[in-house]
């Protein structure tokens, strides 16, 4: 049987639709993950928030809440310095 390869490089999430967006470009650590709670916490369960950003640390730490706070990291895509990540509640 032929080996297949898949270049997964440039693969994203597929398409979801965003019940809530955060834009926390351009703001720096603690106002991304600050935000990103406050969207949270007006999510009902089901809901998928989408945060935009820019701050590379906010990119770390953000996932890292979700985590803490037992939510679903759909995905995180994008460079350190231009990122979209998105969560369900």
């Amino acid at each position: 049987m032929a080996e297949i390869k898949a270049d997964t490089r440039e693969a994203k999430c597929p398409a979801v639709e965003a019940n809530i967006t955060v834009d926390c470009r351009g703001e720096t650590c603690p106002v991304p993950l600050v935000e990103t709670r406050k969207a949270l916490r007006k999510a009902s369960p089901g809901d998928v928030i989408e945060v935009l950003g820019t701050h590379p640390a906010s990119k770390k730490e953000i996932p890292m809440a979700v985590e803490a706070l037992k939510l679903k990291l759909l995905s995180v895509e994008g460079a350190d310095t231009d990122w979209t990540i998105r969560i369900q509640r």
